[in-house]
């Protein structure tokens, strides 16, 4: 499959849609105590930061990564440092922003997130954790896990699987991204990093026929 989207076959898209629902959690926006910008290769997420916290969301912004392999040409002194970059251009103060950049999985985000907040004397009750579409489900299974304690919502930029698909420009990343979330819903929860969550069958049948299509490279 390349990154043309008019070559991805309809079965394909049908169930790459059936996943992008899935991960979808339709959290009603409030006012948090602190925004969470979770790092990527998506550069909407600092976008989406940013927006929320001149809509007053949140009066405190942490941006939290290091690299993956799939961004480290992207922003090679990490994730959060980038997004606090991009944060600051679209004129975020840069008084309302703590960058976190060890971070390099969801477990570490929330974890070293709660050092830092605590190194700066700032012990939330609620956050406002924001990812990229289709990791919402898992990062609100790991903060639920790892933060007991605090109350979240997720939140993303509001956009459709063909619309983030044409963002993106790589129809291929996005599935196999797609495909290795879902995995990790349930193998995360079993390994302790996650709270468990119920997987509609239908959800079940889509990863499958995905994985067995080729979009395999982000499984665990």
């Amino acid at each position: 499959m390349g990154a043309d989207r008019s070559r991805l076959p309809d079965d394909v898209l049908e169930d790459a849609q059936i996943l992008w629902d899935y991960h979808q959690l339709h959290h009603e926006l409030r006012r948090t105590d602190v925004g969470i910008g979770l790092g990527s290769h998506d550069l909407g997420v600092a976008d989406h930061t940013a927006d929320l916290y001149h809509r007053g969301m949140f009066p405190l912004i942490v941006f939290t990564g290091a690299n993956a392999p799939t961004t480290v040409d992207l922003f090679p002194d990490g994730e959060a440092n980038h997004y606090a970059r991009r944060a600051a251009e679209l004129g975020v103060p840069a008084g309302a922003i703590l960058i976190e950049p060890r971070a390099t999985n969801t477990a570490e985000n929330i974890t070293f997130t709660r050092q830092l907040l605590a190194e700066h004397g700032v012990r939330p009750r609620s956050v406002t954790i924001v990812s990229r579409p289709y990791q919402q489900r898992r990062a609100y299974a790991t903060c639920r896990k790892q933060w007991p304690d605090v109350d979240v919502i997720c939140s993303s930029q509001p956009q459709s699987l063909r619309d983030y698909l044409a963002t993106v420009a790589d129809d291929d990343r996005v599935i196999n991204m797609l495909v290795g979330d879902t995995q990790r819903i349930s193998l995360y929860a079993e390994r302790g990093f996650a709270i468990s969550q119920d997987m509609p069958q239908d959800v079940r049948d889509g990863f499958t026929r995905l994985a067995q299509r080729g979009f395999d490279r982000r499984l665990v």
